[in-house]
């Protein structure tokens, strides 16, 4: 049941990869699974039997997302835009009391915290704003390493909840170019970006690990008012 479960939810996390908007980390956080899957990736040698029980339904369905259900979501969101916005907005707003009694279950909750929910949610609505600006730069010309960079600044997105990767896609200039290669399985586009995305996610997460081991709450709450100010970039314009 724990497989279906996780590898359920890798599928949604496949959706936050391609989707305009939709930001992976986010997705983790309304699952349950953050903090989780940060530990489970940092520490996977200390406990691999355990740590790949957990990792691999979520990724097999993260790949599963990608490759198979891309273009469904991409055709609802084309076809049905306001009602799947509202759908995703919806499964945001109901997680997020969850989210609160989780954190606020390990540890006291000072007024205080309500800042760093603030100041996230205003940086998250700036994102929005910059996101919903920003014009789509196609280029045709990528080097390797300039797709490895693209890729570890793309790692942002994935592990930062609020932050889109698409966001970072479209200002390197490579969005376009990325659903292609994923629709066609083009490997010398998407090998050099994956590398670059697996050596940013182990530097991004292990400095989100140490923010939430330091200052767990402060990091908590942040990332609730980014996951707040991530719903504007799915509301519709009626």
């Amino acid at each position: 049941m724990n497989f279906i479960l996780n590898f359920a939810k890798g599928i949604a996390l496949g959706a936050g990869a391609i989707l305009p908007g939709i930001s992976s980390g986010v997705l983790c956080v309304i699952f349950g699974i953050y903090d989780k899957l940060l530990d489970s990736i940092l520490t996977f040698f200390k406990n691999t039997k355990e740590n790949f029980k957990f990792l691999f339904p979520i990724f097999l369905g993260l790949l599963f997302g990608i490759l198979l259900f891309g273009n469904t979501l991409k055709f609802l969101f084309l076809a049905y835009p306001i009602q799947t916005k509202f759908i995703f907005i919806g499964l945001i707003l109901g997680c997020i009391p969850h989210i609160i009694n989780d954190s606020i279950s390990k540890y006291p909750f000072k007024i205080e915290y309500l800042f760093f929910t603030i100041i996230a949610a205003f940086s998250g609505l700036f994102l929005v704003f910059l996101e919903k600006n920003s014009t789509v730069c196609i280029s045709t010309s990528y080097t390797f390493l300039i797709l490895v960079i693209t890729g570890f600044f793309m790692s942002i997105g994935v592990v930062v909840p609020g932050v889109s990767s698409t966001l970072i896609l479209m200002l390197f200039g490579v969005y376009s170019s990325y659903l292609d290669a994923i629709s066609s399985i083009y490997l010398p586009f998407l090998l050099p970006l994956g590398i670059g995305l697996f050596v940013g996610c182990l530097v991004f997460m292990k400095l989100t690990k140490f923010l939430l081991n330091k200052f767990y709450m402060q990091t908590f709450f942040s990332i609730i008012g980014f996951t707040i100010g991530s719903i504007f970039v799915l509301y519709p314009r009626i």
